[in-house]
């Protein structure tokens, strides 16, 4: 491996790159286990595709912002270390696919040049902080949320509370009640609230907890009405606390924070987030409003273009085009083709439009973008700069904007090709139901399994990859979702299983579906209303003729995209890293917790290396366990279990138990004197556990 090295304005990121190059060079010598690496990876944005030895590379853009400069920089890095092209994702990130091993360090580095990051997009860790993308110019919202979606991501990035939890957490920031940001479905969903407290304007935050999608999705708890600005992070930190010592490690499957709250219950989880606020690094944390700037709008003086086609600007005008909050300003909605932009078309795109548009481009959560502050005269030039690269296809949002995941093209857990899926699909739409453009209230999306990557489990019309059998082959089929969606201010609902059909047949779905909509909706019903009225099984029974497999076609045992016969191949996922239960690891990364404890005590931040202490304590209990045979799924069961397995026993032996010295971390606040003590038994302990252990090897 060819050592690379780099100069950046910021250290931490520069120790990070390197050590990310020295561990990979480790791994690849056979020193670090596959288990512990992979971990390693997922936690720097390195992702393990379905097609051996290349990583897919997930780039963190916080609330979905990016500007010219970084577009341009992650199509450059695109066509030097990927394939050439750029995927949006329903997080508001960007991925690349194809990418050696060896050579993320130095991809890292040149997009750390314009401040972009890696760390933390996989794994199990706070994900990408999601936003309303129209947040900002959005008329309906009491408030900007851009810039409490940027502290949140500053305050847990690189923070020890949530770098190791047991599964991913997820966090999104709606800007207004419309809650077009999904916070029903979020560990922590938040929509903007205003109130008169004394005569003065407070801003907070109606705080929803605990949902999910996934192959169970969990709707979200309502636990505040409002909670005032300054307390949301604070709250965030308590929980993350909760979820990490409480929250599965064994069962990836029942390791979410829904998980644990359906397990020990709302109020218990509630008590231990309460219980947890005495030890929390900051009681308060106010967010300084100015810190996302709106952007300068474009100065350029604007000749007159004529549309190149005038009843298609007129279509995309009404369905993708709105009036910001900012009088004379209008954002525009780009609609890409299941989030994929090849990088000669991403350059063309900055090229034709950036004099046009504000630089702050977003990301919108179903694989589109928003340009932001556009005046009137020049949306016909920039609707003759989509129309030229393909991007200038009306109905944004509607019925026509399928929402994907990558599915069998590179995922490792894809079962079907669900991209192939969804660009039959909008095709179809647009030729047989181009009315359907319009429809803002009837969405389709498609996962290419039951984990819902493209959010299938929040659909009005879902699909997700799965298989069936006939003739003694297997055959690619859809399961058919319905029923979902937002219905606003932190209320929405869970698609329902419906049947199971081949995936060729996903177009005779769709169209029974819009056919029967159209011919027996009341006046002004909207789907939601229909599928309620007319119910489960009456769609049950609607689809049922395209169930039958006695007569399926030779081209059905094929899969949308592909020639060959399909075959299910699905890997090992990746999406939340791996539990780590090598004892000779867990000791050695305790020893590296006792390091970071020291070095954040010597920076005066005293919460941190309390955390880091504590985490000690807990993995050098884990490989002491271990050594016994003992494998338990959570912090809790970890520290309850070292009492009965060596304390009882008289092993080892503490003024009172394991527990009451370890759980100290929840019982006073953040102090030098009680950090200073509590490294020092923490410290104390991990010496006396790994001399232990050498003695009991050497006989």
């Amino acid at each position: 491996m060819q050592s690379f090295r780099t100069e950046l304005e910021n250290p931490v990121v520069e120790q990070e790159i390197i050590e990310l190059e020295r561990k990979i060079k480790s791994f690849q010598e056979g020193n670090i286990p596959d288990e512990k690496f992979r971990s390693l990876r997922l936690a720097r944005g390195i992702y393990g595709q379905r097609q051996p030895g290349v990583q897919m590379i997930r780039i963190k853009l916080p609330f979905g912002k990016v500007t010219f400069k970084q577009l341009l920089k992650i199509a450059d890095i695109s066509d030097e270390y990927a394939s050439k092209n750029l995927h949006l994702t329903t997080r508001q990130d960007i991925q690349i696919h194809y990418v050696s091993l060896d050579k993320t360090p130095e991809l890292w580095a040149k997009l750390a040049e314009d401040d972009i990051t890696l760390r933390e997009a996989c794994g199990n860790t706070v994900r990408n902080v999601t936003a309303s993308a129209t947040a900002g110019i959005d008329k309906d919202e009491p408030f900007d949320v851009s810039p409490y979606a940027h502290k949140t991501f500053e305050y847990f990035l690189r923070n020890p509370i949530c770098a190791e939890m047991g599964r991913k957490i997820k966090i999104s920031f709606s800007s207004s009640d419309r809650d077009t940001a999904f916070s029903y479905i979020h560990d922590f969903g938040f929509i903007p609230k205003v109130k008169l407290v004394d005569g003065v304007e407070k801003r907070g935050f109606k705080v929803l907890l605990g949902g999910g999608l996934g192959a169970q999705p969990i709707l979200a708890n309502e636990i505040f009405d409002f909670l005032p600005e300054e307390e949301i992070i604070p709250y965030m930190e308590a929980t993350l606390r909760v979820f990490d010592r409480h929250g599965e490690r064994n069962n990836r499957n029942k390791a979410r924070f829904k998980y644990l709250v359906q397990k020990l219950g709302l109020e218990e989880v509630l008590s231990l987030i309460e219980q947890e606020k005495k030890a929390i690094k900051n009681h308060v944390v106010w967010v300084d409003r100015d810190a996302v700037a709106q952007p300068d709008a474009p100065t350029a003086v604007v000749s007159a273009v004529t549309p190149v086609d005038i009843a298609a600007f007129d279509v995309w005008k009404q369905t993708n085009v709105f009036e910001q909050k900012q009088t004379g300003f209008f954002g525009v909605f780009v609609k890409v083709l299941t989030g994929d932009i090849p990088t000669d078309k991403a350059r063309r795109l900055v090229a034709g439009i950036r004099e046009h548009i504000a630089d702050d481009i977003r990301i919108t959560q179903n694989q589109n973008l928003l340009f932001k502050y556009v005046r009137e005269e020049s949306l016909p030039h920039i609707f003759n700069v989509l129309t030229a690269l393909g991007y200038a296809r009306p109905g944004f949002d509607s019925t026509s904007d399928i929402t994907t995941c990558p599915g069998t093209d590179t995922c490792n857990l894809g079962i079907s090709n669900s991209t192939e899926m969804a660009r039959v699909l909008e095709n179809y739409i647009h030729e047989f139901h181009e009315d359907f453009i319009f429809e803002q209230d009837l969405k389709i999306k498609i996962s290419g399994c039951m984990n819902s990557c493209g959010q299938h489990g929040l659909a009005h019309i879902g699909f997700h990859g799965s298989s069936v059998k006939a003739e003694g082959k297997v055959v690619p089929a859809a399961q058919v979702m319905l029923g979902g969606g937002t219905l606003g201010d932190g209320k929405g609902r869970v698609a329902e299983r419906v049947i199971k059909v081949p995936t060729k047949r996903v177009t005779h779905v769709v169209d029974l579906t819009l056919v029967d909509f159209k011919t027996n909706r009341l006046p002004g019903e909207k789907f939601h209303d229909y599928y309620e009225r007319q119910g489960k099984d009456y769609f049950y029974r609607l689809y049922k003729p395209l169930a039958d497999l006695t007569t399926l076609t030779a081209d059905e045992f094929i899969d949308w995209g592909h020639q060959e016969t399909f075959a299910t191949a699905i890997g090992v996922g990746e999406c939340a890293g791996v539990v780590i239960d090598l004892v000779a690891t867990l000791l050695f990364e305790a020893e590296e917790k006792v390091e970071w404890a020291k070095e954040a005590l010597a920076k005066e931040q005293y919460a941190d290396a309390i955390y880091h202490a504590y985490s000690a304590f807990v993995w050098t209990a884990k490989a002491l366990l271990l050594d016994k045979g003992v494998n338990v799924s959570t912090q809790t069961a970890v520290i309850n279990e070292f009492d009965a397995r060596y304390v009882a026993e008289g092993i080892f032996t503490f003024p009172t138990t394991f527990a009451e010295r370890v759980l100290q971390i929840n019982k006073y606040e953040p102090s030098r004197e009680f950090a200073e003590a509590y490294l020092t038994q923490s410290t104390a302990f991990y010496i006396d556990a790994a001399q232990r252990r050498e003695e009991l090897r050497a006989v």
